[in-house]
């Protein structure tokens, strides 16, 4: 594997970097040992009965919780392997094989590295448009007259928009994704796109634009990962090095050096104002600090907590890198399938979303203090929905250990990134059809760049 110029944070390691400066605390929490670390102390807080927003369900209700997500894991795949969670089971729905579709447009003298870059570029930015829909919009596919609304809506949708050109700046070369087409991305076109109006409102649709014009900036800024046309398939390219077209038989890559490029290069897209600065938590001033916002430092999905610790200028915050995260898992078949084996898969923590958080607080295993909470309208930042995504993280990795021994699967048959598919997910969206016609258990206001 290429290293290129980008650190890579090793999950494992005891190393702390330089977090009194920001370079070295952005670093510090772009790992995934952060996330789950500050997740589980927020979770032991909240069994201590120190929370003030949440108390804990007993091992009855983890219990249950785990029954709940083993039983619908068997009804979604009695016969067959459960695959990852990723964007790519999105690309499946209706029963259509659009994996197959891209290919067969590609056509079959495209070699591997070159069809891989594709699948890339399409899932990156699918991924990037993944927030969540509202109630009320969905996606009419043409060529079958199938609708689909929510993540499936987007998924095909985005799929649509892609091998349409939409994303390319060249129309002799439509099946990608560029800096320039990006870049140049017109909201009322990617509207079009998704079939948005009146009677079909897409919530946050000027923000799925503009950071789609944010990738596009960041992409022709870094050639040297992106290559000059600023392709998101570059990523391909700067973990395996330049081999050309074929894939070495012993390439390898692990999820967690994924996920540390990604975090390098496109935290920038993000909202600016989580940014590493010159404040701590407490208030104080920090040497070797930097204005607020600066883009070089941007943390993205990474929100402050007065209860978390940390060293130096990490004091205080929560990472999550939701939608970082949820990229990675969906970039582990593009590589797979180029020949590429990815190891260390349970290196990613679960995705602190409103389904996996949504089965948690129908389960009752996170019990807001008051039921007044759950009729509240909250922002992303606000230290209540904070703390319920920590609370989400840390708890998956538990229900994940539960589910395995009731399905008496071990943890390399059934990785968290399987189990998150089978899954807590599902079953997440099942408990919310039956108890709310599927509207999530809390109001959050979102600009679709993190929900």
């Amino acid at each position: 594997m290429s290293q290129g110029t980008h650190r890579q944070i090793d999950p494992a390691s005891e190393l702390v970097p330089d977090t009194v400066h920001p370079a070295g605390a952005a670093a510090y929490l772009r790992s995934t040992t952060e996330v789950r670390g500050r997740a589980r102390a927020l979770l032991g807080r909240a069994r201590r009965g120190e929370s003030q927003w949440f108390t804990i369900g007993d091992d009855t209700a983890m219990e249950n919780t785990a029954r709940t997500v083993a039983e619908v894991t068997r009804d979604r795949y009695t016969w067959g392997p459960i695959p990852y969670h990723s964007r790519w089971r999105h690309f499946e729905a209706g029963g259509v094989n659009r994996l197959k579709e891209l290919d067969a447009l590609l056509g079959p003298d495209v070699h591997e590295r070159e069809r891989a870059r594709a699948r890339i570029d399409l899932v990156l930015v699918s991924v990037l448009l993944d927030a969540g829909a509202g109630p009320t919009w969905h996606y009419i596919e043409s060529s079958n007259g199938q609708r689909f609304s929510r993540s499936e809506g987007l998924g095909v949708a985005s799929f649509h928009a892609f091998t349409s050109g939409l994303f390319s700046s060249d129309p002799t070369h439509p099946l990608r994704a560029d800096a320039a087409g990006l870049r140049g991305l017109v909201t009322d076109r990617l509207g079009d796109a998704f079939q948005v109006s009146a009677s079909n409102p897409l919530v946050g649709l000027s923000g799925r634009a503009m950071l789609l014009r944010r990738l596009g900036e960041a992409l022709a800024a870094q050639p040297e990962v992106f290559g000059e046309e600023g392709r998101p398939g570059g990523l391909f390219d700067a973990l395996l090095g330049p081999y050309g077209p074929a894939v070495p038989p012993t390439a390898e890559v692990t999820a967690h050096e994924i996920l540390t490029l990604l975090l390098d290069t496109l935290s920038g897209i993000w909202p600016a104002a989580n940014a590493v600065d010159s404040i701590a938590a407490d208030g104080s001033d920090m040497p070797g600090g930097i204005a607020s916002g600066d883009p070089a430092f941007a943390l993205g999905d990474c929100w402050r907590h007065s209860a978390v610790t940390g060293p130096g200028l990490t004091n205080g915050w929560m990472p999550f890198h939701k939608l970082s995260q949820w990229l990675t898992y969906s970039l582990l078949e593009p590589f797979e399938w180029a020949g590429v084996r990815v190891s260390g898969l349970d290196q990613l923590t679960g995705l602190p979303e409103y389904r996996n958080g949504g089965l948690f607080i129908d389960s009752g295993m996170i019990v807001p203090r008051s039921p007044a909470l759950l009729e509240r309208h909250w922002k992303v930042h606000d230290e209540f929905i904070v703390e319920w995504r920590a609370l989400t993280v840390a708890l998956l990795d538990e229900v994940a250990e539960r589910v395995r021994h009731v399905l008496d699967r071990g943890i390399n048959e059934l990785p968290l990134a399987c189990v998150l598919e089978g899954g807590t997910w599902a079953a997440g969206r099942a408990l919310a059809q039956r108890l709310r016609d599927g509207s999530p258990p809390l109001h959050i206001e979102s600009d679709g760049t993190v929900f």
